[in-house]
C-alpha cells in the first residue's frame, strides 16, 4: 500500500531497518482480515483460514517493503518494481538491485534455512504468545520480529562477521593455520569468546552451516573473508574442547552467513536482521496458521513465588 511509503519515508534518516521493519508491518495492520472477520464474528474453527489469508498476504508484501528499506536507508536510488516472472526469493534479489546470480540461489538458501527451528526461539516464542491472544499476524508477526532485533538473537550473524573481519584486518589477508591458532588462543586467555561457536541447544555443527559452507565451497573461490570462515571451522572446536569452557564447541549458523552476504557486496551489517525476519516470517506464519487450527489457549507463562524465586 502507498501509505507503507510514506509512513517509512517520513521516519528519522538513520532509523534502525529493523524498526522500519516492524513499523511498516503494524502500519498495514489496519487491512488485516483476520481482525475484521472476527469483529463479524466467525465461528472458532475458521480462525485459522483468516490467519493464513493474512499471512499470505503479509509474507508476499515481505520482499518489496524490505527491499525498499534497503534502497530508502542505505541511499541506493530508487525503488525497483517486482518482476512477476521471479520467484520469492529471486524477486527479493532484485528489487535489492543486486542481480548476480549465484546471489540469488544464495537467497533461496538463505530464507530458506532461517525459516524456523522450533518455537522455542525468542522471535517465534514472541509471536505466537501474542497470536494465542488473538492477536491478527500484523500484530503477531512484528512482536516477534522486534524480538529478533536483540542483540542476542538476530544479531548474532553480524558479530560474528565483524570478528571474521578483525582477523582478515589483522593479518592483512588469510593468515597460516599457525597464526590463526595463536589468535584463537589469545583471544580465549583474554577471556573473550569465539562469536559463531556454541549453541543453547545443537551439540553438534548446525546443519544450516553444513549447508552454507556447501555452497560457499561451490560458488566462492579467492575470497579472504570466507578463507578465514573455513580456516575457523577446522581450526576452532579443537580449540575450544581443549580449552574446556565450551559445552558446544561445534559453529552454528551465525559462523557462515554473514560472510557470504559481505561477499556478494551486501555490506550494510544492520540491514542482515531483515534478512532474517523475512526468512522467519514463513515459520511464524505457519506456526500461526497451525496454533490456530488447533484451537491452541492463551499462553500463560507461569509465575513464581518469592521462596522459589530465593531457591533459583
Amino acid at each position: 500500500p502507498s501509505y507503507v511509503w510514506q509512513v517509512l519515508k517520513a521516519m528519522p534518516p538513520d532509523s534502525h531497518p529493523m524498526t522500519m521493519l516492524t513499523t511498516a508491518i503494524q502500519s498495514m495492520q489496519v487491512d488485516s482480515l483476520f481482525a475484521r472477520k472476527y469483529d463479524e464474528g466467525i465461528p472458532k474453527t475458521d480462525y485459522w483460514k483468516w490467519t493464513l489469508e493474512d499471512g499470505i498476504r503479509l509474507i508476499a508484501k515481505l520482499p518489496v517493503i524490505a527491499a525498499g528499506i534497503y534502497r530508502i536507508r542505505f541511499s541506493k536510488g530508487d525503488r525497483i518494481a517486482p518482476d512477476n516472472s521471479l520467484d520469492w526469493a529471486e524477486n527479493f534479489a532484485h528489487m535489492l538491485g543486486i542481480e548476480d546470480d549465484d546471489f540469488k540461489k544464495l537467497m533461496r538458501l538463505y530464507l530458506m534455512l532461517h525459516c524456523d527451528h522450533e518455537g522455542g526461539n525468542v522471535s517465534t516464542f514472541s509471536s505466537l504468545t501474542v497470536n494465542s491472544a488473538l492477536s491478527d499476524p500484523y500484530y503477531s508477526l512484528s512482536a516477534g520480529l522486534n524480538g529478533l532485533a536483540g542483540p542476542l538473537h538476530g544479531l548474532a550473524n553480524q558479530n560474528n562477521l565483524k570478528f571474521v573481519l578483525e582477523v582478515v584486518e589483522h593479518f592483512k589477508g588469510v593468515p597460516s593455520d599457525k597464526e590463526l591458532k595463536e589468535f584463537v588462543w589469545d583471544r580465549l586467555n583474554s577471556g573473550r569468546v569465539i562469536p559463531g561457536y556454541g549453541h543453547a541447544v545443537l551439540r553438534c555443527p548446525d546443519p544450516r552451516f553444513t549447508a552454507f559452507m556447501g555452497f560457499g565451497n561451490k560458488h566462492i573461490k579467492d575470497c579472504d573473508v570466507f578463507s578465514v570462515v573455513t580456516k575457523l571451522f577446522n581450526i576452532v572446536p579443537d580449540i575450544l574442547k581443549q580449552h574446556g569452557k565450551a559445552k558446544n564447541p561445534w559453529p552454528n549458523v551465525d559462523a557462515a552467513s554473514g560472510s557470504l552476504l559481505y561477499h556478494y557486496g551486501l555490506k550494510e551489517f544492520e540491514f542482515y536482521t531483515v534478512l532474517f525476519s523475512m526468512s522467519r516470517s514463513l515459520g511464524i506464519v505457519s506456526q500461526m496458521v497451525l496454533s490456530r487450527a488447533m484451537g491452541l489457549p492463551l499462553t500463560r507463562p507461569k509465575s513464581l513465588t518469592f521462596d522459589a524465586l530465593n531457591k533459583l
